[in-house]
C-alpha cells in the first residue's frame, strides 16, 4: 500500500526524493522531513516505514502539539520498538519534551512502563516540520541538540506551486481513488478545469488538491470534471496567475495558460513529445494541434 510509487510526481524534485527514500530505507539514521503543510510529510514517512526492514513492526505517529504527560515517552516507545516513531510537527513539541527526546536519541535508552530502570530500544525516529528549525534554534525555542540529532538526513518537500508539472499527474491520481471509492462514473478531467487547476497557487498544497478532486467527483454528474464542480476560488484564479516557472507570469487567458504549461511540459521532456502527451494526459494528436496553434500564434517561440 505504500510503496514508493505513492510518491506521485514526475518532477525532478519529487524523483530525487523517490530516490533519497530509496537510498536511505534500510538505515537506521534518524529524518527529518521538511516542507510547508500539506506537501505529504507524513505519507513520505508512512513509505519510508513500509519499504524499510522495520515494516512488519509498528508506525507510531505522534501528534507534538498534543504532548503534554509527563512520561508519554514510556507509551510510545514501547508500542515503537523495533518500528518506527513519527513525530508530527517537531517544532511544535514543548521544551520539556524535547529534553526527554533529546536525551533519548543520545543514549537509545528509555523508562518504559513499569520499569524501574531505563532500557535499550531500537526504534527508528522520523520528525516533520513545516517550521524553519534553524531560526527556532536560534530563538532558543528548539534545542540544537535535538535538532542535529534528527536532521542525520534531511528530506525537504517542495510546494505544489514549485512543481507545477506534477499537479495533472496528482490530479488524475486521486480522481482514479475518489471516482472508485464513492462508486461515480467521473473518468476525466476536462481541458477547462485542467486549465484551471493549473492557474491556482495552492497554498494548501497537495492536502488541498485532494480536497478540490474528492469535491469535484463528488459534485459530478457526467464523466468529466468541468469548471463548475471546482470551488469559487479556482474559478476566480484564472484572473490571477500561477508563476509556472521563472518565465512564465500573469497569463491573460486561460489559453495562453494552457501553451505556457504545454511549453512547461515540452521543456521538461526534452522535447519528447511523445513524453510530453502523457505527462499532460492527451494523445499525441491533440498534443500536435495545440503545437500547431501555438506555433500560428507564435506562442511556441
Amino acid at each position: 500500500m505504500y510503496e514508493v510509487d505513492r510518491i506521485v510526481g514526475c518532477s525532478a524534485r519529487m524523483k530525487e526524493v523517490r530516490d533519497l527514500i530509496q537510498r536511505v530505507a534500510d538505515s537506521s539514521c534518524n529524518l527529518l522531513i521538511t516542507g510547508e503543510r500539506g506537501t505529504g510529510k507524513e505519507l513520505v514517512a508512512k513509505v519510508i516505514h513500509h519499504v524499510s526492514g522495520r515494516k512488519t513492526a509498528s508506525f507510531v505517529p505522534v501528534v507534538c502539539s498534543a504532548i503534554s504527560e509527563a512520561d508519554w515517552e514510556s507509551d510510545i516507545f514501547e508500542e515503537a520498538d523495533n518500528g518506527t516513531l513519527f513525530f508530527d510537527e517537531i517544532g511544535e513539541l514543548p521544551l520539556l519534551q524535547q529534553n526527554k527526546l533529546a536525551r533519548i536519541l543520545q543514549h537509545k535508552r528509555c523508562r518504559l512502563a513499569e520499569q524501574a530502570q531505563s532500557v535499550t530500544v531500537d526504534v527508528r525516529v522520523i520528525a516533520s516540520t513545516a517550521l524553519n528549525l534553524e531560526h527556532e534554534v536560534n530563538a532558543k525555542r528548539f534545542r540544537e541538540d535535538l535538532y542535529y540529532g534528527l536532521k542525520v538526513v534531511e528530506v525537504d518537500l517542495p510546494s505544489l506551486r514549485d512543481r507545477p508539472e506534477d499537479i495533472p499527474l496528482l490530479a488524475e491520481s486521486f480522481l482514479t481513488r475518489y471516482s472508485h471509492e464513492y462508486s461515480k462514473p467521473v473518468r476525466e478531467i476536462g481541458e477547462p478545469a485542467r486549465v484551471l487547476l493549473m492557474h491556482y497557487s495552492w497554498p494548501g498544497n497537495v492536502r488541498e488538491l485532494e480536497s478540490v478532486i474528492e469535491r469535484a467527483v463528488t459534485l459530478s454528474h457526467t464523466r468529466e470534471i468541468v469548471p463548475g464542480d471546482l470551488p469559487a476560488s479556482i474559478q476566480q484564479a484564472g484572473g490571477s496567475g500561477l508563476i509556472l516557472s521563472k518565465g512564465i507570469e500573469r497569463a491573460r487567458t486561460l489559453q495562453q495558460v494552457e501553451w505556457d504549461y504545454i511549453r512547461l511540459i515540452l521543456e521538461k521532456s526534452g522535447g519528447n513529445r511523445y513524453e510530453a502527451a502523457e505527462i499532460l494526459g492527451i494523445d499525441r494528436e491533440t498534443l500536435y494541434r495545440k503545437i500547431a496553434e501555438m506555433e500560428k500564434a507564435g506562442a511556441g517561440e
